[in-house]
């Protein structure tokens, strides 16, 4: 009997499933979070793989028995800040899948956290699910096209190895949150906030590659402290926690199969 296209494509998904991971793609939002790892693992930049006028950036490199491939998209070329949002973060994931096939995503960045959900500044979460909350249409099924939920790869040997925090994750373009934002975060149960999450996970959704989101909360969303000067207050030092949490992904990742994750 010849094999149906969904035999066929569980065998495939098995087999890549039971392979060795040998290339991570690692997308942060932020020069000042991309650089603490880009001298852990000595990574240096190449600029072969990237469009021609694009701000972006990418560090390559290997540890243990990973191929590394950071990026980060960039200064604005106009105001020169970092190229935050999900804008940046779709378009960056999607050429980094192109050119470079990784085996599995690691999205690294800072978020606010819910102290309401249990978040305290400096805990590491490894989100289970991504969703918007800026992308309002009240219209039926376009309201959960909206929302946009998608869970990341499914890694409870990871989890519980690492014994770092879950929560979901809800993503919008802004830093501040009104109160419309506050009413769709509530609603997705999220835990974090960030503002690239749920764009990476919709295009590694897209192009079938497993992708998992770590995030390390710089700020409060329910605390007292205005948001700006607690992000701020906190980035560096919190940069630091997400540094040692992904380098501890990476020596879990090494030597795995993503069956064993």
């Amino acid at each position: 009997m010849t094999p149906s296209g969904d035999q066929l494509e569980d065998a495939v998904v098995s087999h890549i499933e039971d392979r060795p991971i040998s290339s991570i793609l690692i997308i942060i939002a932020m020069q000042t979070e991309a650089l603490p790892l880009v001298n852990k693992f000595q990574l240096t930049e190449e600029l072969s793989m990237l469009p021609k006028g694009v701000p972006w950036v990418c560090y390559r490199g290997i540890y243990k028995n990973l191929n590394i491939n950071l990026i980060w998209p960039g200064k604005d070329l106009s105001l020169g800040v970092d190229s935050v949002g999900t804008v940046s973060a779709s378009l960056v994931t999607y050429a980094s899948i192109q050119a470079l096939k990784p085996d599995l995503i690691i999205n690294a960045g800072t978020a606010g956290g819910f102290k309401a959900k249990g978040a305290s500044v400096g805990d590491v979460f490894l989100a289970s699910a991504c969703a918007f909350h800026d992308r309002r249409i009240p219209i039926p099924v376009f309201d959960m096209y909206g929302v946009g939920l998608r869970q990341a790869f499914c890694s409870p040997n990871l989890l519980k190895e690492l014994n770092l925090k879950v929560g979901k994750l809800s993503t919008g373009d802004s830093l501040d949150m009104s109160p419309q934002d506050e009413a769709s975060i509530i609603a997705n149960d999220a835990t974090i906030k960030d503002m690239e999450g749920a764009a990476v996970a919709y295009v590694a959704d897209l192009l079938k590659v497993p992708a998992i989101f770590v995030k390390a909360v710089t700020y409060i969303v329910d605390g007292e402290k205005p948001t700006a000067e607690e992000f701020l207050q906190n980035l560096v030092a919190v940069t630091a926690a997400l540094d040692q949490a992904v380098t501890q992904v990476l020596d879990f990742v090494n030597g795995k199969c993503l069956s064993q994750l």
